[in-house]
């Protein structure tokens, strides 16, 4: 690997952790692309350094009100603890399913199939959400509501499925707004991020392998944590007045893409 490939995976990684159109998947890409086949996965998880930072950064003040929630009570209190739920499907589908995401579930074909598959469930939802008038804001949320994304999010551990694509999608058909399913997602999304940066970087050879190229990690960290934050700013404007329908639509024509050039 060298910089520039590490600028541009730290690039895709940033925008597409957010816009709901599968980091882990366009990864598996350019990795094929650049043919990269050692130390590719734990660079991935780097990155997620970047994209967690540039969370922290642009929801400081919620999350200090979530904290406060947890040990005392506040107006945060109740979201706080529900995402404390929501949390707990994605602990067990990372106990039962990493290993697998890590090695099966990064077959290039597969990875293409999933990206259409929640790009289909993606306009489903826009169309549940449209017919169906009731938008639960992000205080109002109930513990169902919460577990319902947060079982989405359990099942995103398998690349090209994304994240933030399958936790607002479920959030639209549980009932919530699409601004409060993307809020919600995103600070869902910290505490499981943490955990996996945590579980392979505390590998020794993870570490070693860090250390050994620690120029490129940083390089690539740092260009997901600044297009991290544009992809945030940017998705929460945007679907506050606009659909999912151009994300579903650029994940069936990638998907198709990389199928048929699979095919050929």
């Amino acid at each position: 690997m060298n910089i520039f490939e590490a600028i541009i995976l730290g690039l895709v990684q940033g925008l597409t952790e957010f816009i709901p159109v599968s980091s882990s998947g366009h990864l598996v890409f350019l990795h094929q692309l650049f043919g990269i086949t050692e130390n590719g996965l734990t660079f991935d998880i780097a990155l997620h350094i970047g994209t967690l930072v540039a969370l922290i950064i642009y929801f400081h003040k919620d999350i200090w009100l979530l904290v406060l929630g947890i040990v005392g009570k506040n107006e945060y209190s109740k979201v706080a603890w529900l995402i404390v739920l929501a949390t707990i499907p994605a602990v067990i589908s990372g106990i039962l399913l990493q290993e697998r995401a890590e090695s099966v579930f990064r077959a290039t074909n597969l990875v293409a199939i999933n990206l259409i598959i929640v790009a289909c469930l993606m306009l489903l939802a826009e169309r549940f959400a449209k017919k169906h008038a009731s938008k639960t804001s992000l205080e109002k949320i109930s513990p169902l509501q919460a577990l319902a994304v947060g079982t989405a999010q359990a099942i995103a551990v398998i690349p090209g499925v994304s994240r933030s694509g399958s936790t607002i999608t479920t959030g639209l058909f549980a009932g919530l707004d699409r601004v409060a399913a993307t809020r919600f997602s995103f600070l869902l999304g910290m505490p499981i991020t943490f955990g996996a940066i945590v579980k392979v970087l505390a590998d020794q050879n993870a570490l070693a392998t860090v250390g050994n190229d620690i120029g490129l990690f940083a390089v690539g960290i740092i260009t997901a944590l600044i297009s991290g934050l544009f992809a945030i700013k940017f998705l929460l404007r945007y679907l506050a007045k606009h659909t999912l329908a151009v994300f579903a639509y650029y994940r069936i024509a990638l998907g198709l893409l990389v199928l048929l050039i699979a095919a050929v």
